[in-house]
C-alpha cells in the first residue's frame, strides 16, 4: 500500500469500525449495581449521600429538614491504552492482522467500567464510604449525630472465603457510583512528521478517558466472605429488611440480586433455583433473587 493521507484516513476508519464493533459486544451488567453519573468537573462532591427523604402529615407549618453535609467526593482519573502499528506492515498490506486487536481494544474499553465497579465492590470491606465507615462494616451509624444506634451490612464474623454480595437494585441510587468525565475515544498519531513515525516508523492509535468509581448507599448491599449457605443468605436478607433511616423509618430494602464469582456459581444457583435443599427440606429461598456471576470478582 502506498501511504498517503487518504490511505491513512481509510485505514483509521477501518480500525475505528473494528473498535466500535468490539465496544458494542461487551456486557454491561455493572449497570445493575452501579449508578452511572455524568461528571462535570475534576472532582464530584456527593454531600447528599445518606439522606433518605420521607413524608409526614402536614400539621401546622412545614418541617424543614436541613441536609447533613457529608464530606465525600470522587476524583476522576485518566485511563489509556495504546497500540503501535509498524509502518512497514502497512506498506506491505499486512494491516488486516491488526483488525482483531482493535476489536478487542474496543471490547476491553467498554468493559473497563465493569472492571472498576467490581473492583470497588470487593474493596468495600476495607475502603471507607460517605459516613466514614468501611462500606461493608458492622457499625454504620443510623444517624450522623450518633443518637440512633448502629447497623451492619456484613456478618460479625466476616469469614475468609470468596466474597459474595446481596444487593437491592431497585433504587435510582445504587451501592456503587461510576462517574464519567470524558468518554473513551480512539485517536491517532500517524502523520509522517509525528515523532513516533519519523523516529520509529510506527503509527500510534490510542484510547483514553476520564472516570472513576466510589461508593453510594451502603444500605443497598450486604457483603460476606462466609460460605454461601441458606443460613448465611437468610441472615443477609433479614438484616437488610430492617435497615432504617436516621428518623427510624424503615427503608424498605428488598434484595434483588445475588452477585458471586465463578467458583460460587453452582452454590448460588442451587440456593436460588433448587426446589429442595441438600437435606431434603423445601427451599424457601427459591426464586427470591436473580443470580449474577461475574469473573471480575475473581480478578479483583
Amino acid at each position: 500500500m502506498i501511504i498517503t493521507q487518504g490511505t491513512l484516513q481509510t485505514l483509521f476508519v477501518a480500525f475505528n469500525a473494528a473498535f466500535r464493533e468490539g465496544f458494542g459486544q461487551a456486557p454491561t451488567d455493572h449497570e445493575r449495581i452501579a449508578m452511572m453519573v455524568s461528571s462535570m468537573t475534576s472532582t464530584e462532591e456527593y454531600a447528599w449521600l445518606g439522606q433518605w427523604p420521607g413524608l409526614k402529615e402536614w400539621v401546622g407549618e412545614r418541617v424543614i429538614r436541613s441536609l447533613i453535609q457529608h464530606e465525600y467526593s470522587i476524583k476522576n482519573k485518566t485511563f489509556e491504552s495504546t497500540i503501535g502499528v509498524q509502518r512497514d506492515r502497512i506498506r506491505d498490506d499486512q494491516y488486516g492482522v491488526y483488525t482483531p486487536m482493535f476489536s478487542e481494544l474496543g471490547r476491553a474499553t467498554a468493559a473497563h467500567p465493569t472492571e472498576l465497579v467490581y473492583e470497588a465492590l470487593v474493596a468495600g470491606f476495607d475502603t471507607k464510604c460517605f459516613d466514614g465507615q468501611y462500606f461493608f462494616d458492622t457499625d454504620h451509624p443510623i444517624d450522623q449525630q450518633g443518637d440512633g444506634g448502629i447497623q451492619a451490612n456484613r456478618p460479625a464474623a466476616l469469614g475468609n472465603g470468596k466474597p459474595w454480595f446481596l444487593i437491592d437494585t431497585s433504587r435510582a441510587i445504587k451501592p456503587i457510583i461510576h462517574q464519567t468525565r470524558e468518554a473513551y475515544d480512539l485517536t491517532r498519531m500517524d502523520d509522517p512528521t509525528d515523532e513516533n513515525v519519523f523516529m520509529r516508523r510506527e503509527f500510534l492509535y490510542g484510547v483514553d478517558g476520564r472516570c472513576n468509581v466510589g461508593y453510594g448507599l451502603w444500605q443497598l448491599a450486604w457483603g460476606s466472605k462466609q460460605p454461601l449457605t441458606a443460613a448465611a443468605y437468610a441472615e443477609a436478607r433479614a438484616a437488610m429488611h430492617v435497615f432504617k433511616a436516621d428518623s427510624g423509618r424503615p427503608l424498605g430494602i428488598m434484595p434483588r440480586l445475588l452477585v458471586v464469582d465463578p467458583s460460587q456459581e453452582k452454590a448460588a444457583l442451587e440456593l436460588i433455583n433448587a426446589e429442595r435443599l441438600a437435606n431434603g427440606a423445601t427451599n424457601v429461598w427459591r426464586g427470591t433473587v436473580d443470580v449474577l456471576q461475574s469473573p471480575w470478582l475473581e480478578a479483583a
